[in-house]
């Protein structure tokens, strides 16, 4: 059984019912976020790599059709059309590590209209839980100010594999390092790490535990100050570190507490211990939130490690985002429902100066200055260029970030950009709502006719 279980039922029943009422016309379907999660300023893309992994290797093979049929209780023949089913359409995206907006699409699948329904899931959870957990990230690296922010929250994720996303997204948007050492062994990123306070405790003093974990560990080491006393324990630290000519590139971690003034207590030790070059780590439930606010404190740490509010994007666990049909067989389609009206056609985003961002028709003539953010990624169900490096990635993130507003930038209540519509995109959704609502309206008065006609035709039936 391969990931192409990995859907909700109703793609597979819809896949049943287009295959059989032959409806195999090529579908594009638009992923976006609707509105931006709170808190929020912008949104790093991400899940697009992970996304195109799964569309290269799509293929229907008969263990996930004895699944199907399993989860609807009906026998293998029943879905037998789906067999060999493979992925062969084209997918258009912005690239990972781009900022994008509220409902701007990250990216649009065009295929046969069984393959576009059939990955819907798949993509939807890719594309939101990583955007989700880069922009929750991103937003650290911003706190921090320039100071090092490393990813901790390997313990916390929703699983390894989120735990790995969760490394190499953090990675992408500006962390130095993670102490997830699989992400690290695959990503190429500096692992980093010290110790648990069971290591302490298993030892009878601090110092015997900082002592041996010296010899262990040749080099500059991290030590664990808050087991007990806080400030006696920078103060053995301090005595270890300089006994053993170890100050140069070690480092004093505070894990608890007030972070803020434990942080200027251990910097006065350790430089009244000649030790000015022993860095001063925080840990212990930061985000943001907690990182702006010793930064703009001036507290004295160096670097912040960051793990469960992060990894988990706790104040904004999820993205309202969308996976919406915009054309099948040529005619553009939308939906009105109340609250989520989406727009018709395939489209492109168009970058402006200072993020004014237009949203208009793929095939529409670019506004001035626009540059636009989409690109064909995939073509015939197989990639069109190159898997970028996480470095590449990170690049255009930093490059997104630099001409981001500074009220997008802003930790405490941002003000996101607000993407236009084009004038195109605008008269063509204006159509397909009148063109919609007069076939509802004839469908309606047919369907009255038809049964005053029934009626009629009741009331004429001798007794």
């Amino acid at each position: 059984m391969s990931d192409v279980t990995t859907t909700d039922l109703y793609e597979v029943t819809m896949a049943m019912s287009y295959l059989r009422e032959g409806m195999t016309g090529p579908a594009t379907f638009s992923l976006f976020v609707r509105d931006m999660p709170p808190g929020r300023g912008f949104l790093a893309a991400a899940g697009l790599e992970s996304s195109l992994d799964f569309l290269s290797g799509f293929r229907v093979d008969a263990e996930d059709v004895d699944a199907f049929a399993s989860a609807l209780h009906r026998p293998p023949r029943d879905l037998a059309p789906l067999l060999g089913m493979e992925f062969t359409g084209q997918v258009r995206a912005v690239p990972e590590g781009r900022i994008v907006l509220a409902g701007e699409p990250l990216l649009e699948v065009t295929a046969p209209l069984p393959q576009a329904q059939l990955v819907e899931t798949y993509i939807l959870n890719q594309v939101n839980h990583q955007t989700t957990i880069a922009s929750k990230a991103a937003r650290c690296v911003l706190a921090a100010a320039g100071h090092p922010v490393v990813d901790f929250s390997l313990r916390r994720t929703h699983g390894p594999q989120a735990g790995l996303q969760a490394a190499r997204l953090s990675a992408m948007v500006g962390f130095a390092g993670t102490s997830n050492v699989a992400a690290a062994t695959a990503e190429g990123l500096s692992a980093v790490g010290t110790m648990a306070h069971s290591y302490i405790e298993a030892f009878g003093t601090e110092e015997a535990a900082f002592r041996a974990f010296a010899r262990s560990h040749p080099g500059p080491v991290t030590l664990l100050v808050d087991t007990y006393d806080t400030e006696e324990g920078v103060r053995v630290a301090a005595r270890v570190l300089r006994d053993l000519d170890r100050g140069p590139g070690s480092a004093v971690r505070l894990d608890s507490g007030d972070l803020g003034a434990l942080a200027l207590t251990a910097r006065a030790i350790l430089d009244a211990a000649g030790l000015p070059d022993v860095r001063i780590i925080a840990s212990g439930g930061l985000d943001e939130y907690a990182v702006d606010e010793l930064v703009r404190s001036g507290a004295p740490i160096d670097v912040y490690a960051v793990g469960t509010r992060v990894g988990v994007s706790a104040d904004a666990p999820f993205l309202d985002s969308a996976y919406k049909m915009v054309e099948y067989d040529g005619r553009p389609v939308m939906k009105l429902s109340s609250d989520k009206v989406t727009a018709p056609g395939q489209k492109q985003v168009y970058r402006r100066p200072a993020f004014a961002d237009v949203i208009g028709l793929q095939d529409e003539q670019p506004p001035a200055a626009g540059v636009p953010l989409l690109e064909t990624v995939m073509q015939n169900g197989s990639r069109t260029v190159e898997r970028p490096t996480l470095d590449e990635s990170g690049e255009r993130f930093a490059a997104d970030l630099a001409e981001l507003p500074p009220a997008a930038r802003r930790i405490q209540a941002p003000l996101a950009p607000r993407a236009t519509i084009s004038g195109p995109l605008t008269v063509l959704a204006a159509q397909v709502r009148h063109r919609i609502e007069d076939e509802v309206l004839a469908s309606v008065a047919n369907l009255r006719n038809h049964e005053r006609r029934a009626t009629g035709s009741q009331r004429s039936v001798p007794r």
